[in-house]
């Protein structure tokens, strides 16, 4: 059974109407339900407000599954879409999952097995990237507020100096009654300089396109403005991070979190092109998406640790035990959907 949260909205796009009636009943015991239907694509393009994941048949009157497909993937913020096949239509399923299908299911007698598992999946992959885009968006919002910060010290640092010595030359300008024409032109002289001193300092901060940072009390940094150095401040290098992960978003928020570690990132097309590449003395973590859990699934996406390594492995997993991937060899096991700032801080004691 699914886990406790929102049910999804099922659609069912098949002008069968046997088909119909037993997908709805596998949708309302497996707790999706209940299961909208429509037999034509025109009809399921309109009927798409609302719904989270569509079990797309290919052959319907009015149009191809794969055309149906490629209009949905179109769509904003579109619902996932499982291709219904024929039985033994392997290259059809291909095509579909090429084409942006969250997955496929047979027409055969494994569809009432299958389905139930299949829309559990399909579930858990839209919460994660759900997930993945806030903690994206967090991250973001985290180093721009650092950025504020270190901005508003640099700004208090630079300026209030001089702003301070020409607010006291106004003062004294305006107190002292009796003063000599020369020494009112000094007072002026020395207030036209502090604000020079601030007019340069803007423009400098103006002028910025890349940063460095420097220390101004013990845990504070600020913008160093005499730095002419072209490239941001660094973490300390923590070596090459190799990922296998084929959902495209979370590689994205991995990569991006490692970066700010001070990790270099490289993602491998395959388990073969990971294996080679963990060779390389540069290496000290590896992360992959580990299997489900179901009988054949490998639990660290089909990749096996070198005996003797020095890099250290790390298994992303979502919905199953950690036991699979600690016995394929990885050293720590990381559930989905994770914390950004903890997942850092983990990597980081892993390496060091």
């Amino acid at each position: 059974m699914p886990e406790p949260g929102p049910r999804p909205h099922v659609l069912l796009v098949d002008d069968d109407p046997t088909i119909a009636r037993l997908v709805g009943l596998i949708v309302e015991e497996a707790g999706f339900g209940p299961l909208g239907h429509t037999m034509t694509g025109r009809a399921a393009l309109e009927a798409l407000d609302g719904i989270d994941i569509v079990l797309l048949d290919h052959h319907l009157p009015d149009a191809e599954g794969l055309d149906v497909l490629d209009a949905i993937r179109g769509r904003p913020n579109p619902p996932s879409v499982v291709l219904i096949t024929a039985h033994g239509n392997e290259s059809l399923a291909a095509a579909a999952l090429r084409r942006g299908a969250d997955d496929y299911l047979a027409k055969d007698p494994s569809l009432k097995d299958l389905l139930p598992q299949i829309l559990e999946r399909v579930r858990r992959n839209r919460e994660l990237r759900k997930a993945l885009v806030a903690a994206e968006r967090d991250l973001v919002r985290a180093e721009r507020l650092g950025a504020i910060g270190e901005m508003t010290v640099t700004l208090h640092h630079s300026i209030n100096n001089p702003l301070m010595a020409a607010s006291a030359d106004v003062d004294l300008l305006l107190a002292a009654k009796e003063l000599s024409g020369e020494q009112r032109r000094e007072g002026l002289e020395s207030i036209r300089e502090s604000l020079g001193r601030i007019r340069d300092i803007v423009r400098q901060i103006g002028s910025l396109r890349e940063v460095q940072t420097t220390s101004y009390l013990p845990g504070i940094r600020m913008v160093d403005l005499e730095s002419r150095a072209t490239t941001p401040r660094a973490m300390p290098p923590r070596g090459l991070a190799l990922l296998l992960m084929p959902e495209k978003d979370l590689a994205r928020v991995v990569a991006l979190l490692l970066r700010d570690a001070g990790f270099e990132v490289e993602r491998c097309a395959d388990a073969a092109d990971l294996e080679r590449a963990a060779g390389r003395p540069e290496v000290t973590l590896v992360l992959v998406v580990g299997g489900s859990g179901a009988a054949g699934a490998h639990a660290l996406g089909g990749f096996s640790p070198a005996a003797g390594r020095a890099y250290r492995v790390v298994a992303l997993v979502a919905g199953s035990a950690p036991e699979p991937a600690e016995e394929a060899g990885a050293d720590r096991v990381i559930h989905l959907p994770f914390d950004p700032q903890g997942f850092t801080a983990e990597m980081i004691r892993l390496v060091e």
